[in-house]
């Protein structure tokens, strides 16, 4: 094919991004032919509703019903996958695209997660791309500057905002004071979280992109399945308060860094420093930070979602593809990727916010911090807050209500903290499951 001949594009998924994407295209269409050095058009789309209208021109455009069937077409040249899922109909029709010798973009982080390294040398083998810059924090650029930006650089550590409806959530009770429950019915019913949101409020979407950061990151194979992950279900108003006394917010966090004995990776509510940039970050919006040896730290912040910013990333990594530009997957050829290796456990930095609901009674105080005690953890501060009393009729007992009492914990390993909050639950001296958040000390 000659090089100014135009790139043809099959597009499988024509839902909120594909739709975009469709009339990004149309929109942009010159401006990214200069750029880019082609012109580019869309020539097929297939997706589940032929009749389903999606507010943009599809009649010019060859309509099939199964996407394997345009990813192997001849009539394009790269196939973008915009169906979601880690298996099924978006992996067939990825690897029937790398088969057919094309090109491929996808936005699917689960299939990536899942499948990555697989995928990454089937392209390597056909001499193919396999792009995912939609795939993680959507329209910022992370990938590319990861991958490209950075490659004169050693990365120590990476931290990211990564999922926008966990971090509208935790927004809203953070201003408003308000609980988990009622902040995700807002979210939902504004179209900011999914009918079933277990997928980003149990932290899981935010492991699938912290793993392909991960990867590019250090140069390790994709590992999903080796990352502790926390979600924000659990959090309560109570916790906000006390974040805001102590000079804290709260935010779920992907994390990753280089020590020692490996690759950390972990996903959970974190408290971080009001002074840091991060902590600043609101509403829906992602940010994700990197520390490298010769930059420092760099924090690109922007919309983590929605239609137009997700197919903005998906049509940088098209443009890359008509300029002949072709970096590996995770930023290196899939056979010099290192197998993942899990670092072994640690004191973390920064200690553990604890919140307990302790009975009133004597001893309790004494035998908590005793079991704290026992496993060499060491305790910053204790604060108690104090009910008030409730009334009476004359001659009514009032139940003793169990009191908040916020631990602050000095370095200290988790399975430490685990253990000895277990055995003080054990001891019957707190009502309900305690409350335990990471503190991590941020620039």
């Amino acid at each position: 094919m000659e090089a100014t001949a135009p790139l043809r594009i099959g597009v499988a998924g024509i839902g909120t991004v594909g739709s975009a994407l469709v009339h990004l295209i149309e929109r942009h269409g010159n401006d990214l032919a200069v750029r880019s050095g082609r012109a580019i058009t869309i020539t097929g789309v297939s997706a589940r509703d032929r009749s389903k209208d999606r507010g943009v021109d599809l009649s010019a455009m060859t309509w099939f019903d199964q996407a394997t069937e345009l990813a192997a077409d001849p009539g394009n040249d790269v196939f973008v996958e915009l169906i979601g899922g880690a298996d099924g109909t978006a992996k067939a029709s990825v690897e029937a695209a790398i088969a057919a010798g094309k090109h491929v973009v996808t936005a699917n982080k689960a299939l990536l997660a899942a499948h990555g390294n697989e995928l990454a040398r089937q392209a390597e083998a056909a001499g193919v791309s396999l792009n995912f810059e939609a795939a993680a924090a959507g329209g910022i650029p992370i990938i590319k500057t990861l991958r490209e930006a950075l490659a004169g650089n050693t990365v120590s550590r990476l931290y990211g905002i990564l999922n926008g409806t966990c971090n509208y959530i935790l927004t809203r009770m953070e201003q408003e004071g308000i609980g988990f429950e009622e902040c995700l019915a807002d979210a939902q019913r504004l179209g900011y979280a999914e009918a079933d949101p277990s997928f980003d409020v149990g932290g899981q979407d935010a492991a699938h992109k912290l793993a392909l950061l991960t990867a590019i990151a250090f140069g390790t194979e994709v590992d999903g399945d080796s990352m502790y992950v926390e979600g924000i279900s659990s959090i309560s108003p109570a916790d906000f308060e006390a974040a805001d006394e102590l000079g804290y917010r709260i935010r779920l966090l992907g994390v990753a860094c280089r020590t020692d004995s490996g690759i950390e990776q972990r996903v959970h509510p974190t408290m971080i420093p009001k002074s840091s940039a991060i902590a600043n970050v609101t509403s829906v919006t992602n940010a994700v930070a990197v520390e490298a040896d010769s930059v420092g730290e760099l924090l690109l912040c922007g919309p983590g979602a929605g239609g137009e910013a997700t197919a903005s990333s998906v049509i940088s990594d098209i443009a890359d593809i008509a300029r002949g530009d072709r970096v590996g997957t995770f930023g290196r050829p899939a056979s010099d990727l290192e197998p993942y290796r899990r670092a072994a456990m640690r004191a973390h930095e920064g200690g553990y916010y604890i919140r307990l609901a302790v009975y009133d009674r004597p001893g309790a105080f004494a035998a908590i911090a005793g079991r704290m005690a026992e496993l060499g953890i060491s305790l910053e501060s204790i604060v108690q807050r104090h009910r008030a009393p409730r009334a009476a009729a004359p001659g009514q007992l009032v139940p003793v209500e169990p009191a908040p009492v916020i631990l602050i914990t000095y370095d200290t390993h988790e399975a430490d903290i685990r253990t000895a909050l277990d055995t003080i639950k054990a001891d019957g001296h707190i009502a309900d499951a305690p409350q335990m958040i990471r503190i991590e000390q941020l620039g």
